[in-house]
């Protein structure tokens, strides 16, 4: 089968490396693309916000399926115009990706879903601010509304930065602060089936020792061995079903992604919050794991056909993701600088460590910078330890002026 992907991010990237090794797909497409995802599929212009475009290029090119893989494009609708169009999609409704365009409406599907969550409250006034704010106390937890990349969320002992950050959204949730260690759990539906894929764990701080602000994601790791082998049946039966099964209850059934970001607690296993595709950069290290062809899977989901699915297949071994980011990243990076080193990943350190392009354009014969987050380089080994030590060894070739980049990745885990 012809298959498109929309997007231009490592998240795609991976998504499209994974597409490119299956052989039933005949053909890989990708809008926009960058210029490492040029090398695995044919790269095409679109605005990724504008479905009758995407549906357009989809028709053009006769594909047999799209991919949808940022979630500004899902809750603006893509993944229902190309299915208006007569094509299959992986990605849900513009109504059902709610779930991550409004934390709000998540709270309100948790609830009625029974699903496990932090006590929250919903607010538009300066006054129920300060009112939840005082509620809760310190650690204060505070989330715009809407979409923000990753980067929508304060966590934070100053009652003034808190303050700030809830008076400049339009609409903001306010909760308890949540203990215990995070985990990333993906899980492919069809709106009734829900086949959850393996867990990982991503780093959102932009440095070493979970310091610095928020980021949309630093690295990433998969498998977790501190983890209760039990946790994926458990999320499955108290989150991902219940969660499914009730947006099908009230009509706007989800089939795609679902990503739950979930918090061990004490008190046990807590949603922190819901998106709607794939998580990045977990993607790198979960699709590294994942031996089953993934177009299969992908378009069974959209055919609401995943119970049909052969369970998934995985390899044993370990995977690190590093991502390298511009320099001032998370504030506005500065982009347009050359990297260098990419060819001596490939010839040095292929198969078992591999670059996954997020913001590169080509210049001439140069790649450069062309977003906050650049590369996640991606390693696999038997064990985390020897996944880290291969993803460092090829971060360690890259240069790119001004970069930065987590040197503790997947550390305490490899050292457990």
């Amino acid at each position: 089968m012809k298959v498109l992907v929309i997007g231009g991010g490592a998240r795609e990237h991976a998504l499209c490396r994974s597409l490119s090794l299956d052989p039933d797909v005949t053909a890989l497409h990708c809008a926009p693309g960058n210029a490492g995802i040029a090398e695995v599929a044919e790269l095409h212009p679109v605005d990724q916000l504008d479905g009758d475009a995407v549906a357009r290029l989809a028709t053009e090119l006769g594909a047999g399926l799209v991919v949808v893989g940022p979630e500004a494009p899902l809750v603006a609708g893509v993944a229902d115009a190309v299915r208006a169009a007569g094509i299959p999609a992986f990605g849900p409704s513009r109504e059902a990706a709610q779930l991550e365009g409004s934390k709000a409406f998540a709270k309100d599907v948790m609830a009625g879903a029974g699903v496990p969550t932090a006590r929250s409250y919903v607010c538009t006034t300066p006054e129920e601010i300060d009112e939840a704010l005082d509620a809760f106390g310190a650690p204060y937890v505070v989330k715009d509304d809407g979409l923000a990349a990753g980067k929508g969320v304060v966590v934070t002992d100053d009652l003034a930065q808190a303050r700030a950050h809830a008076l400049a959204c339009d609409r903001v949730v306010i909760e308890e602060y949540l203990d215990g260690p995070e985990v990333s759990l993906f899980a492919i539906t069809d709106g009734t089936t829900v086949l959850p894929l393996r867990p990982a764990q991503d780093f959102k701080r932009a440095l070493d020792g979970d310091e610095g602000p928020n980021t949309g994601g630093m690295g990433a790791y998969s498998p977790l061995p501190w983890a209760d082998p039990k946790l994926v049946d458990e999320v499955l039966a108290t989150v991902l079903q219940p969660t499914v099964d009730e947006l099908r209850r009230r009509g706007t059934p989800f089939s795609g992604l679902l990503y739950a970001g979930l918090a061990i607690t004490s008190r046990g296993v807590r949603v922190i919050e819901f998106n709607a595709r794939f998580g990045d950069p977990e993607t790198q290290v979960v699709l590294a794991r994942l031996r089953t062809p993934l177009a299969g899977i992908l378009l069974n989901s959209a055919n609401g056909t995943l119970d049909d699915q052969a369970p998934l297949s995985w390899s044993d071994d370990a995977a690190v993701t590093v991502v390298v980011a511009s320099h001032n990243y998370p504030d506005t990076p500065r982009t347009g600088d050359p990297i260098e080193g990419l060819d001596e990943v490939t010839e040095q350190d292929a198969p078992h460590a591999y670059v996954l392009h997020a913001g590169t354009r080509r210049d001439g014969d140069a790649i450069v910078s062309a977003g906050g987050r650049v590369l996640s380089v991606t390693a696999t080994g038997t064990d985390l330890a020897q996944a880290r030590e291969r993803a460092y060894a090829a971060v360690g070739r890259i240069r790119l002026d001004g970069s930065q980049h987590r040197t503790d990745i997947a550390r305490k885990a490899a050292e457990a």
